[in-house]
Formats: structure tokens, sequence, C-alpha cells
């Protein structure tokens, strides 16, 4: 049966392009320095401060308490954060199974796989289970997705035309990871 809601965990894993990594990661060392995240994600400053500060406001990541100089802290992942870090770890693997790069997807790129791996085929049935997500971004979602040959399109010949969605074989093993 095809859900109706949206996985909420995986919006939020999608809601900033490096929270996959960025939990992989922590998980994965239990826990890192700001410098050691930039060297190992290959991300600028900012882009790794906008993704901690994220991180940091779900509650998946902290500081480490009485760990380190303030000036180098030392960031670890909270109890609900080792979670949402699983998950991303399982998504992080399928990521770099099917060659797609870290940081790849956009912001509601592992939601519309996920939608469509659960049966919802239809640009409107996708949008109604992602109703947070603007018409305009789901179709870069998909047009980024086609991109990266996880998501191919068939335009239906009706009155109007309609355009059904699918998955191809990297896709599905995404989908299969981000319902993991």
């Amino acid at each position: 049966m095809r859900s109706t809601t949206p996985d909420m965990l995986l919006v939020q894993l999608g809601s900033h392009r490096w929270l996959v990594p960025l939990l992989a990661d922590l998980a994965a060392h239990r826990g890192a320095r700001f410098v050691e995240l930039i060297h190992r994600l290959g991300l600028p400053r900012d882009s790794l401060t906008r993704t901690l500060d994220a991180a940091t406001a779900i509650g998946w990541v902290q500081r480490n308490p009485g760990h380190g100089h303030p000036l180098r802290p030392e960031y670890i992942l909270t109890e609900t954060g080792k979670a949402a870090a699983a998950r991303a770890a399982t998504i992080s693997e399928a990521q770099s199974a099917i060659g797609l790069p870290p940081g790849a997807a956009t912001r509601w790129g592992l939601p519309l796989v996920a939608g469509i791996g659960a049966g919802h085929d239809r640009f409107n049935a996708l949008s109604r289970l992602l109703a947070p997500a603007t018409p305009r971004a789901l179709s870069q979602g998909l047009t980024a997705l086609g991109r990266h040959g996880l998501v191919t399109r068939e335009v239906l010949d009706l009155r109007p035309p309609a355009s059904r969605y699918d998955l191809t074989g990297s896709g599905a093993l995404l989908a299969a990871a981000c319902a993991a």
C-alpha cells in the first residue's frame, strides 16, 4: 500500500545537501573536529558551518563537552542523531555503490526517490505526497535525478499529456536504502 505521508526523517536528511555525508562521517569516526570534516568531506568552511548549524538545530549534532580547545571543537552525534546517522550511512553507502557523489542530491531528491519507489509515479501524486515542496522544486529535483540516471520520465499519450516517472536500477537501489 502506498504511503500518503512523507517520511519526515528523509525530508530532514534532504534539507541540506551535506547532511547525509556529514552524519555518515560522524557515525563512522565517532565524532570529528571541524578541520577533519573539511578534509574528509571536501567542503568549503561556510558550507560545513551551515550544515553543522542545521544538524545542531535539528538536534542531531552537538559539540563534545569538555573536549578540545574552544576554537577547535569536536562534534559528536546526539542520541537522536545516532538513529539519523545510521540511516544516513545506509544512504551514503548506496550513493557510493551507484557512483553518485556526496551532496549531489537536491533538497527533495531523496524524498522523490523514496516516493517513486513507493508507487507515486505521477507528478501530482508526488506533489501531494511532498506537500511542502513547490512544483518548481519538485521539477528541478526530478530533472536532477534524471541527469544522474536515477529516474526516467515517460510521456503518456493522453489528453492532456501526462508524465509517469520510474526508477532505474540505480534509483531502485537508492530507494531501497532510503526506505531501510
